[in-house]
């Protein structure tokens, strides 16, 4: 970040910390804002937006690096949109530096939209099978936004988020791959958890065989897992 950036930075918090997010939406250049700052922030208002409207507080950080949102102290969230994947490759190499330097749970979250449907199997493939993340397909920002809240609430449940809640033996899977999971058409919140507590990743769940699967989530289940993962790649 330029100085110049990070003064902005400074100026936008400000903002933003005195209830001025309003006013200072419309007026950010007129502001003095560096071009970037206001893209980067435009791009992701409608998703903070509906993240309050989920009772979910937002808090505005300038330093978090790589990653988007930070869900929890372990959890954070990558944000696609569909002019970063027609834009071309940058956005992997942001996914590579983080996962090569953090210990964190990532989960990506990318807008499979009409125009960006021809680049989805690429990002699948780099994401799930490369870099072994958990990818989050999304119609635009309104269900983004759906999924974040969907996933504070999980983590909230989760027994080390409460210091009085006895802690389980078994590790509960991480709310983003659970919910990854649930977008495989009939797996529902209890057949994902099932799943996931004999094939703990994307990349075991993807090489599971019909024959493995059935004894936990039946015939059917197993076919429609298996048809989804042998989806033919680009």
């Amino acid at each position: 970040m330029t100085a110049e950036e990070r003064d902005d930075s400074l100026r936008f918090n400000e903002n933003i910390a005195f209830g001025q997010l309003g006013t200072f939406t419309h007026n950010m250049l007129a502001f003095g804002l560096s071009q970037k700052l206001c893209n980067d922030f435009l791009k992701k208002q409608a998703v903070i937006g509906n993240l309050n409207e989920g009772w979910i507080t937002t808090v505005f950080e300038d330093g978090l690096g790589l990653v988007d949102f930070h869900l929890s102290k372990q959890m954070c969230v990558f944000y696609i949109s569909e002019v970063d994947l027609v834009a071309g490759n940058s956005y992997k190499r942001k996914l590579v530096q983080f996962r090569n330097a953090s210990t964190l749970h990532g989960a990506v979250l990318v807008e499979r939209t009409g125009l960006s449907e021809q680049y989805f199997a690429g990002v699948q493939r780099f994401v799930v099978l490369e870099l072994g993340l958990t990818l989050l397909p999304v119609a635009g920002q309104a269900q983004a936004s759906q999924l974040l809240i969907q996933m504070v609430q999980e983590v909230s449940k989760e027994p080390g988020h409460n210091p009085f809640l006895r802690r389980s033996c078994s590790r509960p899977a991480e709310p983003a791959l659970l919910i990854s999971v649930q977008q495989i058409p009939g797996v529902g919140k209890v057949k994902a958890a099932t799943l996931l507590q004999h094939f703990p990743s994307l990349q075991q769940l993807s090489q599971a065989s019909t024959s493995e699967l059935q004894p936990r989530v039946g015939r059917l289940i197993s076919q429609q897992v298996t048809s989804f993962f042998c989806q033919d790649w680009p």
